[in-house]
């Protein structure tokens, strides 16, 4: 299995919105974000740093994505 993309918050943040996701709130830094399907995607914003891998692979599970698509 190749390994995860490395990706910034702001990079998540904007395929996310590409791919119909809108953000609902905020709770402190973390981002919520949800699709017109129902399902919510969480991201911890802190601007430039690079998310953890277990982090991103959280919001690819919570988003239904593919690594694919943030690349």
């Amino acid at each position: 299995m190749p390994s995860l993309p490395r990706i910034t918050a702001k990079q998540a943040i904007s395929t996310l919105e590409k791919n119909g996701f809108v953000r609902v709130r905020q709770n402190g830094s973390h981002k919520i974000f949800k699709n017109i399907e129902g399902k919510r995607a969480t991201v911890p914003f802190h601007g430039a740093k690079i998310l953890h891998p277990k982090v991103f692979k959280s919001i690819l599970d919570d988003s239904g994505l593919s690594p694919e698509d943030f690349v």
